[in-house]
């Protein structure tokens, strides 16, 4: 009888760490953890390293590997100890927005960072993150800069050393701001350019590297960044675009090319399988949703029944800036409805269209992707925001393509696991696990071409008004 291996996979995400246990041969999920994380956009992440020790309480007996999957483009900075000096600044605080438009012109501009880095950057990079703390006091002391998957890989080795042997991979270190996918290096000059001197930066490793050991004596696998362990657990394919509705919106594909999109709009990242992973990404995506219901007087449930069971928005277009954006790029941005009259304020009306802004915004990030020469055969709608029954039946019109339902699961977390599992191998490539697809609500027929040119025309005409910063 062959002897189960078992492999763990850990999404530190900005809500909650997710703790997955697989057999390492097929992938069936075995054991599964979680704990919430604090609310807020800047955190101190042993807040991160509590919520791991919660939700793998009782899990790991027996496991060889390990890797962690972690929210892009957030801040830790260390000293020399590797003690942090400042509270990890997350993706989604955009206090750098002036920032970013600092470093985006001292640069050249957008065609330069492309050609740079693969993407312009955005308040949610790490590279404008760097500039906009530079000169606080904390930052004296600062002698590394690494991302949240590296803080934790490096907290879990056994042997670990101040900030001696930090690793990242390439999927998350695409995400910085100062390392391209197009030349597997790092741009030291765009760190000392964004915090006035250098710093210590991670060593990149390779795709299925162990970095180290764990105290109860398992591998650990490089991990990589949210998006492309969610592609790996996922198994993503030529032709396949993942739309996820979470905290944020993402779009993203493999390519076995780089891109670089001057516009700023397609993030020219890395996969973590040594390919690339262009990625389309929004602030707002589920919880446009969930606070529409709210205001609405209705739970979730209700506001589903009524946008699926309405008879269309007449008109009615909200843009679902309510935290802000960063694609397109309005970080000071509110949301705003335009259309209301009498006949359009009504409870259904407002419920469908805030699914149909939500999709719109995501179908200007899928064609995104196409317009950097991606196919776009079929889409594969995950996170919470998916099990909406009016999002699935929307979505294959307004975003063009077909639509499948990957079942629930921890995507980013399976991928961290079956990346451990790749590692633990020493294959050439990550193990082959089967993927769950489910049924997705029949599909609704739309006019899509209307409610897209309604969408971007109040965009176009607003867009000046949503560029300013909001004074509340």
């Amino acid at each position: 009888m062959t002897e189960l291996r078992l492999v763990a996979g850990v999404d530190c995400s900005t809500q909650a760490t997710k703790v997955v246990v697989c057999d390492a041969e097929t992938g069936e999920v075995l054991r599964e953890g979680r704990a919430p994380h604090p609310d807020g956009t800047q955190v101190d992440p042993a807040e991160w390293w509590k919520a791991w020790e919660t939700a793998s309480d009782g899990l790991l007996d027996g496991v060889a590997a390990i890797a962690i999957g972690g929210q892009q483009h957030g801040m830790v900075l260390l000293d020399d100890s590797g003690e942090v000096v400042h509270p990890a600044v997350l993706w989604n605080d955009t206090s750098s927005a002036d920032a970013t438009t600092d470093l985006i012109a001292e640069l050249g501009g957008p065609q330069v960072w492309a050609e740079a880095v693969g993407s312009v950057p955005v308040p949610s990079f790490t590279v404008t993150k760097l500039r906009w703390v530079r000169h606080k006091a904390e930052a004296k002391r600062a002698a590394a800069v690494v991302l949240p998957h590296d803080w934790m890989t490096h907290r879990l080795a056994a042997d670990r050393k101040g900030i001696e042997g930090i690793t990242t991979d390439r999927g998350d270190a695409s995400g910085t701001g100062w390392w391209s996918p197009a030349t597997n290096s790092y741009r030291e000059d765009l760190v000392e350019r964004a915090f006035g001197r250098r710093l210590e930066l991670p060593r990149v490793a390779g795709p299925a590297e162990i970095v180290g050991q764990t105290a109860f004596g398992a591998a650990i696998a490089a991990g990589t960044g949210d998006n492309a362990a969610a592609a790996l657990g996922l198994d993503l394919q030529p032709g396949d675009v993942a739309v996820s509705l979470g905290t944020s919106g993402t779009a993203f594909a493999r390519s076995n090319h780089p891109t670089a999109d001057p516009s700023g709009f397609v993030a020219g990242f890395a996969d973590a399988t040594g390919e690339y992973l262009p990625l389309v990404c929004t602030l707002n995506a589920a919880r446009v949703m969930s606070a529409t219901a709210q205001m609405l007087g209705m739970d979730l449930a209700a506001f589903d029944e009524a946008a699926i069971g309405s008879s269309g928005s007449d008109g009615l277009v909200l843009l679902p800036f309510l935290d802000g954006e960063r694609t397109p790029d309005l970080p000071h941005s509110t949301g705003l409805i335009y259309g209301l009259t009498r006949h359009t304020m009504q409870p259904a009306t407002m419920a469908r269209a805030a699914v149909e802004g939500l999709l719109c915004g995501l179908a200007d990030a899928v064609d995104a992707l196409r317009d950097q020469g991606l196919p776009v055969q079929r889409v594969l709608l995950l996170g919470g925001g998916a099990r909406s029954r009016a999002v699935q039946a929307l979505a294959p019109a307004i975003l063009g393509a077909e639509v499948v339902l990957p079942e629930p699961a921890e995507y980013v977390a399976l991928g961290a696991a079956r990346q451990a599992a790749w590692a633990l191998s020493g294959a050439a490539t990550p193990p082959t696990w089967p993927a769950l697809l489910g049924k997705p609500e029949p599909a609704i027929t739309v006019n899509a071409e209307q409610l897209r040119a309604n969408y971007e025309q109040v965009l176009t005409n607003t867009r000046s008004l949503l560029a300013q910063p909001y004074d509340n």
